[in-house]
């Protein structure tokens, strides 16, 4: 299907991969093909997206134990840089609640309550995760994220949620708690609650605040909440005048402006230590980022270029980093705003920059009286939509083993941390990988009479076998982790067989790598059957991995002869050989 074709049936605009360097500045392609009439599409779009992305970034800032402004730092130029290098046409980029979590447990320990520092910490986490995702890009590593199985990112999310959700109550209920762990502050707030140290005013507007941004996301969803919800609170606010005897805590004027360019000046133990949260952001970003670009680009016939994503978010990371921001990906809650309001291309990312720049040079003082228990219900509420009980309930009635790789995930989270749960996810994921290829399932085959075919007897108790033959499939590349599993296996389907095996025949249609340790195994396994009155052989193999085995020397070795293009062709020479039929009970002679 040609660009032509899909832009001719597509009422969108399609951003196609393009060469050279269109390839990797995919802004050319989409200035290139920019239509006239999208404009003010995109201006519209823009200016509806400003109005999340203000409070939105302001909200996880705070929350991420930054002050509220750094937010709007960490939305303009990761916007910019994305329309730039980003592949995705409407893809909306910022701070995000998944991340809160992890930056708010590295930050706030290394800083040690130092607003200064802590910012100088979160720039700096942006720019080593934003240059690992470079890094990976170029190396085409833009698959790694599919290690990660729904069920493990299930997990962990609802994990990171939970935790976050747990911080920022306090807000909403208008006191402070102290604390590392999720433990600590849930006691923290249990403690507040019970000791009367609730704020009704900041309680009054933290839970109004959340009560109308839930209630429009589900009754009206195309009626921005969060911007009634602010927009209320902050006029309350101001009409009240009384935040002096209230206690209520406010963000005040925003420092006028635009954020300057400055490296984080950490030092080598702080870099150290950022070095393992940046891994951690860096896969948790790029797996989200890549599940929302895919989305997008099926729904619009467009490609998906992981490889571009993560480079586009890694340099979209940097510049945060390099602009007093801090960690940024997509958002699944402003892409659908951009989408919904029109946008067409990633100019809509840019006039929502624009605008937000505009509000920090000309109107700083326009957000002074927004209570921080707004923001609180803002992130609260972002949180309550990233749990999702109902995916956990389903792992439990399809996969047992992936809803215990689930719960593994978020009681690592919450119980030992969220930097430390997010590791546990990968090794888990690993494990269950590994796990599922060092002990996979195996059969013997019989003539399924029906199918005019070969399956498994013990789905198929009609099947017939051949007195003599077995016909053995291994499902899972043949390695070093499950070799002496594949040996023992056969070794007791031969022993089990009721007549003498002079032939097996293992069908290799499914093993799609053979490694050293495997093929060594191969070759003892042939001398021991070969002493034992036995030979082996091998249908259906791949063709690259007979090149392997020609490359190990073990092709020769076991002889030409000893490879059949299909199972058919395997039990037809050796009943040519032998003289033997299947008889029509399928029992073989004894």
């Amino acid at each position: 299907m040609t660009d032509t074709h899909i832009r001719k049936n597509n009422p969108l605009p399609f951003r196609s991969r393009g060469r050279g360097l269109r390839r990797w500045v995919p802004v050319l392609n989409t200035l290139k093909d920019y239509e006239r009439g999208w404009l003010l599409h995109d201006i519209g779009a823009g200016l509806a997206l400003t109005a999340i992305l203000v409070p939105v970034g302001m909200s996880y800032a705070s929350a991420s134990g930054l002050p509220a402004i750094y937010g709007l730092y960490a939305t303009i130029f990761p916007l910019i840089v994305y329309a730039v290098f980003g592949p995705s046409r409407i893809l909306v980029l910022g701070p995000d609640s998944g991340l809160v979590g992890i930056i708010a447990a590295t930050v706030l320990p290394l800083s040690a309550g130092d607003p200064d520092r802590a910012v100088a910490l979160a720039g700096m986490l942006a720019v080593i995760s934003g240059a690992l995702c470079v890094l990976a890009g170029l190396a085409r590593f833009g698959f790694i994220t599919d290690l990660l199985s729904a069920p493990i990112r299930l997990g962990y999310m609802n994990g990171i949620a939970v935790t976050v959700l747990i911080g920022q109550t306090p807000k909403i209920l208008g006191f402070p708690v102290s604390g590392s762990s999720f433990m600590e502050e849930t006691r923290g707030l249990i403690l507040g609650i019970a000791g009367g140290k609730i704020n009704s005013t900041a309680c009054v507007i933290g839970l109004s605040c959340l009560a109308v941004i839930i209630g429009f996301k589900r009754l009206t969803p195309r009626i921005p909440g969060v911007l009634i919800a602010v927009a209320g609170a902050t006029i309350a606010v101001t009409l009240m005048d009384s935040t002096a005897s209230t206690g209520l805590p406010v963000i005040g004027a925003l420092p006028q402006g635009l954020p300057r360019f400055t490296v984080p000046a950490v030092s080598w133990d702080e870099f150290v230590s950022l070095c393992a949260a940046a891994v951690a952001v860096a896969l948790v970003s790029f797996a989200d980022m890549s599940a929302l670009s895919r989305t997008y680009a099926h729904r619009t016939g467009a490609e998906v270029d992981s490889n571009q994503e993560i480079i586009a978010l890694g340099a979209a990371n940097i510049a945060a980093g390099l602009f007093q921001g801090f960690p940024v990906t997509s958002s699944s809650s402003r892409t659908p705003v951009a989408e919904s309001a029109g946008a067409k291309t990633q100019v809509a990312g840019v006039v929502g920059a624009a605008c937000i720049a505009f509000l920090l040079i000309f109107a700083p003082g326009l957000l002074r009286n927004l209570p921080f228990a707004a923001l609180g219900a803002i992130v609260i509420a972002s949180c309550i939509s990233l749990i999702d009980i109902r995916g956990v309930l389903r792992l439990y009635r399809l996969r047992r083993d992936e809803f215990v790789f689930s719960v593994a995930c978020f009681l690592g989270v919450v119980l030992l941390g969220v930097i430390q749960g997010i590791f546990i996810a990968v090794a888990l994921a690993f494990l269950a990988f590994i796990w599922r290829a060092w002990q996979p399932y195996d059969a013997v085959l019989g003539h399924v009479e029906g199918l005019n075919s070969y399956h498994d007897i013990s789905r198929h108790p009609e099947a017939k076998l051949i007195p003599g033959l077995v016909l053995f499939r291994w499902d899972a590349p043949l390695f070093f982790a499950n070799a002496e599993i594949f040996r023992s296996h056969l070794l007791r389907v031969i022993s089990r067989a009721p007549t003498p095996t002079r032939w097996v025949v293992v069908t290799a249609e499914p093993i799609t790598d053979i490694d050293t340790t495997a093929a060594d195994m191969l070759a003892d396994l042939d001398a021991v059957l070969h002493k034992a009155g036995m030979d082996i052989f091998f249908a259906e193999m791949k063709g690259p991995v007979k090149d392997r085995l020609k490359r190990y020397g073990l092709f020769n070795r076991l002889g030409v002869d000893n490879f059949f293009p299909t199972i058919e062709q395997a039990v037809q020479k050796y009943i040519q050989v032998h003289g033997t039929q299947p008889f029509p009970d399928g029992r073989q002679r004894p």
